[in-house]
């Protein structure tokens, strides 16, 4: 087996030894990179079919059953063509982002840049949100997660501006074009702006939430994103997330919260606990 191993790799010295490892270890990360990036996104439950038809076609063939195998060598050449046609969206943003990125911040070398954006983003929120909870300003702010929410995107006007605080107060105020409806916020930049969002059908909410509440709780049940949410008739801030709802919110922890699940996201058994919405 070590023989047939190293006639394999070409292995004949400590060199090519280097070189194996080396190789592996890129196609490793860079398999380990295209799984995060699809994770939680509708292209990994895509993904989990294509490996389960992948074990099925190999298991056929190892077993002799020859039509199950032509069966679904030819339902992986479909799937393939199919791709194509259902993420083009997609397959062409991730090869825009590559054009105007460099090898380091492919690979996510960059994080330390991206963690001091992320929470020049937070700060210019929490302002924004603070302001306009004092003139109870109606607003609904998304903050764009893994899954992506592009459909979402495309029903509002998209402006693809850095986050301010002066901007987004400017976009909530009343009898502005674009104040009816929810900013979508996508690597840290308002992506767009009166966006129409699913309302929840949760049954059990408090006949007290109105729509933008709905909306705000709709977007995260459909999606991992967050929403910052500033009532039009209390002025008070509320958080919502994976279909629970925070509120009466302070700006300090609407700070901590947008913490929590943003920059401190990876770190297991620290989110934000949640007070979920209860029946009424």
């Amino acid at each position: 087996m070590v023989n047939f191993f190293a006639a394999y790799i070409g292995f004949s010295g400590p060199i090519d030894l280097i070189r194996a490892i080396v190789d592996i270890s890129i196609v490793a990360y860079v398999v380990y990179t295209i799984v995060k990036l699809v994770k939680e996104t509708r292209a990994w439950q895509l993904i989990k079919g294509i490996l389960i038809i992948l074990v099925i076609s190999y298991v056929s063939g190892f077993l002799g059953l020859r039509t199950v195998k032509f069966l679904f060598d030819n339902s992986i050449q479909l799937i393939s063509i199919a791709i194509v046609v259902l993420f083009q969206p997609e397959l062409r943003r991730v090869l825009e982002q590559l054009g105007r990125s460099n090898i380091v911040s492919f690979f996510g070398f960059d994080d330390g840049n991206n963690i001091i954006k992320t929470t020049a983003v937070i700060e210019e929120i929490v302002k924004a949100a603070g302001e306009m909870s004092r003139t109870s300003t109606g607003a609904i702010i998304v903050i764009e997660k893994d899954t992506k929410i592009g459909e979402i995107i495309n029903t509002g006007t998209q402006l693809d501006s850095n986050v301010s605080a002066e901007l987004l107060i400017n976009i909530f105020t009343p009898n502005t074009p674009l104040h009816d409806g929810a900013v979508i916020i996508r690597n840290n930049k308002i992506k767009s702006a009166a966006c129409f969002l699913p309302l929840t059908d949760n049954p059990n909410l408090s006949k007290e939430l109105g729509t933008r509440h709905r909306a705000a709780l709709g977007i995260t049940e459909v999606s991992d994103s967050i929403t910052v949410v500033v009532s039009e008739e209390t002025g008070k801030i509320s958080f919502a997330l994976a279909g629970g709802l925070t509120r009466n919110l302070t700006t300090d922890t609407l700070r901590k919260a947008l913490n929590k699940n943003l920059l401190e996201r990876d770190t297991p058994n620290r989110k934000l606990a949640l007070w979920k919405v209860k029946p009424k």
